[in-house]
């Protein structure tokens, strides 16, 4: 028998049991007003009994998300915070390594919520969740374009106030705390192309080319003429406005193509930035040989990915990041990225981590998107702009903890023209 106590005084006993705690991290407000939990600890409000049937039939991280990104459950104060005081016991991030209870845990919350009267039929999830089409294959053209188009596919305007005028949405680069968004996205474009060692006349590939800054910077700075690809039609739409507007019709070519449908090379260099992580362990191979084959002898590809650094080295499906955020994505170890790089018949000239940068850029999106948060609802839905505060926050936390990094591999197709013996050429 559940024992007796107010509501949040129930609710707090039994999700410690869930979280395996005995000190329970946050304070908790329930649908009836009664509080209970650590007095100065973060707080949160669960608005409705329909919190608990989320969590009693998704029980660990998956319930705790649809219950937030319902609405069925807020944080008061301070996101980052009240995310944190989950650590060490497993943060709700985009580590997915948040413990699922024990059987006796989820009796002992089940109890608790048949006492409270709140058990009843499982809730259908948050319409912002991704729904996969059955018999779908992994990586397969058509899927990959959907699982693009979930994330993507939300509204320009939307991501134009979380992103700011660079509209890039990928780790800045920046020289301190006090550099400023715009400033160090870029400077990250730039490095890019100083990597790629670009000059007047070359031919770039931008895979995964977004809202086409890239290409605009790469063109306007350095002379190169761009084919820009990327599966979301929204993205194509905005970055062909844009470059029309640069006057740069003739030197930026925007598609929605895949990367394994491109066959118009070689070009001079290729860039692909926050775009390896939607190809998958499986298909990584088969990236990098399509890559190659479109590079020429001597020309650069700089592969910039966010890394794995956690264990387990697998990614779980009932997560935040897998359910809302990147269906389908797959974050691999730098160790992986470099050998799978070389294994394609790549020389690797130069690898940066860019971890802390990472973190800096996610605080900084979490900020715009907090400025701005009625305008960002009236953009999308209430619920995706819960998910994007939720993990670019929970992100920024994992980058911060070292259990997320992000990483540019420089590599360069053997023959042509050698590499520079210093990096002095582009740092």
């Amino acid at each position: 028998m559940a024992e007796r106590g107010t509501t949040a005084e129930r609710l707090v006993r039994a999700l410690g049991a869930v979280l395996g705690v005995d000190d329970f991290p946050w304070r908790v407000r329930a649908w009836d007003g009664s509080e209970a939990g650590p007095p100065r600890a973060p707080r949160i409000a669960l608005r409705s009994p329909v919190a608990v049937r989320r969590m009693i039939w998704a029980p660990g991280e998956l319930g705790l998300v649809r219950a937030y990104v319902a609405g069925d459950i807020d944080i008061d104060g301070d996101l980052f915070e009240t995310l944190d005081a989950l650590s060490p016991v497993g943060r709700l991030s985009t580590e997915g390594t948040f413990a699922r209870p024990s059987a006796r845990a989820w009796l002992e919350f089940a109890g608790t919520a048949a006492a409270l009267g709140v058990l009843g039929p499982p809730p259908p999830p948050p319409p912002e969740e991704f729904r996969r089409a059955r018999r779908s294959r992994l990586h397969s053209r058509d899927r990959d374009t959907a699982a693009v188009a979930h994330h993507y596919d939300v509204g320009n305007d939307f991501y134009a106030l979380v992103l700011g005028p660079t509209l890039v949405y990928s780790c800045a680069v920046w020289t301190d705390e006090d550099t400023g968004l715009d400033l160090a996205q870029e400077a990250k474009l730039d490095l890019v192309c100083r990597k790629l060692g670009l000059r007047p006349g070359m031919r770039m590939l931008d895979v995964g080319c977004g809202w086409g800054s890239l290409a605009l910077h790469a063109a306007q700075r350095y002379g190169v003429d761009v084919v820009g690809v990327t599966l979301s039609a929204e993205q194509a739409e905005l970055a062909r406005r844009r470059v029309t507007s640069a006057e740069l019709d003739g030197r930026i070519t925007i598609r929605v193509q895949d990367y394994r449908e491109v066959s118009d090379g070689p070009f001079d260099a290729i860039a692909s930035i926050g775009m390896a992580e939607h190809v998958g362990r499986t298909a990584m191979a088969g990236y990098v040989r399509a890559l190659h084959g479109l590079l020429r002898p001597g020309g650069r590809l700089l592969n910039h990915a966010i890394a794995w650094s956690a264990d387990p080295t697998t990614w779980d499906d009932d997560t935040l990041i897998s359910r809302y955020v990147f269906p389908d994505g797959e974050l691999l170890p730098l160790a992986e990225t470099v050998a799978a790089v070389e294994a394609g018949g790549f020389e690797v000239l130069d690898v940066e981590a860019l971890r802390r940068h990472y973190a800096l850029t996610l605080r900084a999106w979490v900020e715009r998107l907090e400025k701005h948060w009625d305008e960002a609802v009236a953009l999308t839905s209430e619920g995706r702009a819960r998910v994007w505060r939720l993990y670019m926050a929970a992100s920024a936390l994992s980058f911060e903890a070292g259990k997320l990094g992000v990483d540019q591999v420089l590599a360069v197709r053997p023959g042509g023209e050698p590499p520079p013996l210093r990096r002095s050429d582009w740092v």
